[in-house]
């Protein structure tokens, strides 16, 4: 049943096709502690011992998997979800490599399941506030991760946000659908939102994100772009004015926040943050969910403190169905698909493939973190 359900489920993905996986040899039925029964999957190639790489998913891009299946012995997670942790942890032990997602959680006790013998983390995105790093670095095994590659994709996603947000897009869908524009026709301020033209942008982490998502707002007639960070960049000193904080969130018609996930940018976005902004600010995260304080932005969306927000990523991931944040009628949010382009995560599966293979051919990492 689980076999067929796996061939099922490779012959309709979009990434993967069935004669990709050519040297697939075994299907194993394995039972975690609390009972549950899942299936994983044993590929390797050619003779000899080879290294051992887990990896996390079935649905990475054939490309990656081709390039890992050809050099590797392979044990792969089968279902189209996040791998459960009790299954990871019992299955992961005796792994060289470990090809893992932001949804997989890497901490301590995991590297002790994985055992001494793990010697490279290929995490295939850019963010790595799943990885317990101190703990990564202290036993010596090396991270590989994915920037530059997604940084397209993630612009084209902030401005789709923003846009949605500040022109209420999801309203006038709902509208729409349930009769609402039949009723009010035309009217003068009915769906009137917040236009880009002649606005300050403000931007929370102008890095490579940050930059090219600058770099297309400029075609809206934006008057002034400010931007918060760890420092100025002398390189931008024509293209946007470096500002601390609060006047970044005083000053910003739009706050856009692309910046990663620290201890120092951890819930940044609070209650005060908010009470500095605009009533017409529109405020965008396609950063990480943490940055913000979600009860401060549900009442500051809820008493109209701020326009409007454009989410991409909320904690947690995935968001309950019955969360306040999708009941609030200014409030966009969309599911964490900032890189869900076909290129982008076929380039980030290669890279986090290409990062593996290179740690344990020991050559240089492609995308080295640590």
């Amino acid at each position: 049943m689980i076999r067929s359900k796996l061939i099922q489920f490779i012959s309709s993905s979009p990434f993967i096709s069935p004669t990709s996986f050519s040297t697939i040899n075994k299907t194993f039925l394995s039972s975690t502690s609390n009972g549950a029964i899942y299936s994983i999957r044993m590929s390797s190639s050619g003779s000899g011992t080879k290294p051992k790489v887990f990896v996390s998913r079935p649905d990475i891009p054939k490309a990656a998997m081709k390039l890992l299946e050809d050099k590797f012995q392979l044990t792969i997670w089968t279902e189209p979800r996040p791998v459960p942790r009790d299954f990871l942890l019992q299955n992961v032990g005796g792994s060289d490599a470990l090809y893992c997602l932001i949804t997989d959680k890497i901490d301590k006790e995991l590297l002790d399941a994985a055992g001494p013998n793990l010697k490279v983390i290929g995490t295939m995105s850019v963010g790595h506030d799943h990885i317990d790093m101190p703990e990564v670095k202290k036993r010596g095994i090396q991270v590989g991760f994915t920037p530059n590659v997604l940084t397209n994709a993630t612009a084209e996603t902030t401005l789709a946000v923003l846009l949605a947000a500040s022109r209420r897009m999801f309203e006038a869908r709902e509208e729409l659908l349930n009769g609402g524009w039949a009723k009010s026709a035309w009217g003068p301020e009915y769906l009137c939102g917040q236009e880009l033209t002649d606005s300050t942008v403000g931007i929370y982490g102008m890095g490579r994100i940050g930059q090219a998502v600058m770099k297309r707002l400029k075609a809206f007639d934006v008057a002034k772009f400010l931007y918060s960070g760890r420092s100025a960049k002398p390189e931008l000193k024509d293209e946007a004015n470096f500002v601390d904080f609060d006047t970044l969130c005083k000053e910003s018609d739009f706050v856009i926040v692309t910046c990663a996930l620290t201890p120092e940018t951890k819930e940044i976005f609070n209650e005060r943050a908010f009470s500095l902004m605009k009533p017409n600010c529109v405020f965008v995260n396609t950063s990480r969910g943490g940055t913000v304080d979600q009860e401060a932005l549900i009442k500051a969306l809820k008493t109209n403190q701020i326009f409007s927000a454009g989410l991409d990523v909320m904690t947690p991931e995935p968001l309950p169905l019955d969360h306040e944040l999708t009941k609030i009628r200014n409030c966009v949010v969309v599911p964490h698909i900032g890189s869900a382009t076909y290129k982008a995560r076929t380039d980030m599966a290669v890279t986090t493939a290409k990062n593996i293979i290179a740690a344990l051919e020991g050559t240089p990492m492609p995308a080295k973190l640590c």
